[in-house]
C-alpha cells in the first residue's frame, strides 16, 4: 500500500483534484463512475500504479482499468466507421497538404513544422516535427485556415477526438523515433499515410510488431505500448496523426476525461484562481512538485 499519498501534493495540486471531483460529480449527477474513480485514485497515487497487461505494454498513472490493450487495431467498420471515410478522402487531404507545402509561403521557413519540448526532442528525435491542427482538445484556427479541406473533412467524420491532438507529422530522412510509451491507455492513434518513401527501412514498431505505412491507408495503434519508428528511405515521411478515445469508454467516461484535461489546461494557463481548500488535510505542504507524476506532471511541463 502507498502511504499518505496526499503528502505528495502541494496546496495548488490539492485544489486541482478537489475541482476535478466536483466537476465529475456534476457530469455524472449521482456518483463518480467506477472506472473514473479508479483513474482518480491511480493518478493521485492513492493506489498502486497499473501493471502491464501484455508484453511491451507500459501504461502510466493516467489509466482507465478494464480496457482492451493490443498494439494494433484493425479498421473495423463497426468500431471505427469513420476510418473508411477518411481513407476515401485521402486524395483531397494529400493534394491540399502538398500544395501548401510547395507554396511560396514555405512551411519550413514559417516554422509551422515544430517540436514541442526538450523531452519530446529526446524521445522523438530532431528528425520528427509536426504541424498541429488540434492540440490538447483545441483546434488551431491559424493552422486550420491553411488546410480548410482537411479541417472540414475531419470535422465531418464525427471522430471521437481525444485530448492529445491532430497533426501532420514529418519524419526526416535518416531519422527515427526512440522506443517509448505515451502512457495513457484510453487514447488510440491513427496514422493516415500521406507520403511514404519506398524500402524496408521505413517502418513503425508497436509492441514488438513491425509494420509499414501505406499512402492513403490508415493504421491504428495503442501508444501505451512501447513503440518506435525509423525512416531510412530516400525522402521524408509524412502522415496525418489523429488521436481519439478508446472505443470501450462510455460517453460519460469520455465527458469526465474531457473535463479533467480541460481543467488541466485552464490551470496551466492560469485561468483558475487560487482559493481556500474545501477539505482539511493532516499532512504538511511539501516543496512544489515533489513526488508527483501523471496529470500534474503534464500540467507543469514535466511530461
Amino acid at each position: 500500500m502507498l502511504s499518505s499519498p496526499r503528502n505528495r501534493l502541494t496546496v495548488r495540486q490539492k485544489q486541482f483534484w478537489e475541482d476535478v471531483e466536483t466537476g465529475i460529480l456534476s457530469i455524472s449527477q449521482t456518483s463518480i463512475p467506477p472506472r473514473i474513480n479508479s483513474f482518480l485514485k491511480i493518478a493521485q497515487w492513492q493506489t498502486s500504479p497499473p501493471l502491464p497487461s501484455a508484453p511491451f505494454h507500459d501504461p502510466c498513472e493516467e489509466y482507465i482499468p478494464g480496457l482492451t490493450a493490443k498494439p494494433y487495431w484493425s479498421s473495423d467498420d463497426d468500431i471505427f466507421p469513420w476510418i473508411e471515410r477518411l481513407e476515401s478522402e485521402s486524395e483531397s487531404i494529400i493534394n491540399e497538404f502538398f500544395t501548401v507545402l510547395s507554396s511560396s509561403s514555405s512551411l519550413e521557413s514559417s516554422n509551422l513544422f515544430s517540436s514541442d519540448s526538450a523531452w519530446q526532442n529526446d524521445v522523438m528525435g530532431s528528425g520528427w516535427s509536426a504541424i498541429r491542427l488540434q492540440r490538447l482538445g483545441e483546434w488551431s484556427t491559424p493552422t486550420c485556415s491553411l488546410f480548410p479541406k482537411t479541417y472540414n473533412i475531419l470535422k465531418s467524420l464525427n471522430i471521437p477526438l481525444a485530448v492529445r491532438g491532430v497533426c501532420f507529422a514529418k519524419q526526416s530522412r535518416g531519422s527515427g523515433v526512440a522506443a517509448h510509451s505515451d502512457g495513457r491507455n484510453f487514447i488510440l492513434t491513427s496514422h493516415l499515410g500521406l507520403r511514404i518513401p519506398e524500402g524496408e527501412g521505413v517502418w513503425m514498431e508497436v509492441g514488438g510488431v513491425r509494420k509499414k505505412w501505406k499512402e492513403g491507408k490508415v493504421v491504428t495503434i495503442d501508444t501505451s505500448f512501447v513503440h518506435e519508428t525509423k525512416n531510412e528511405g530516400k525522402g521524408d515521411r509524412y502522415v496525418l496523426i489523429v488521436d481519439f478515445w478508446h472505443p470501450e469508454l462510455t460517453e460519460v467516461e469520455r465527458e469526465c476525461l474531457e473535463f479533467v484535461y480541460d481543467l488541466r489546461n485552464r490551470f496551466e494557463r492560469g485561468e483558475v484562481p487560487v482559493r481556500e481548500l474545501r477539505k482539511s488535510y493532516d499532512d504538511e505542504r511539501e516543496e512544489e512538485g515533489k513526488g508527483i507524476k501523471g496529470i500534474w506532471g503534464a500540467l507543469t511541463g514535466k511530461k
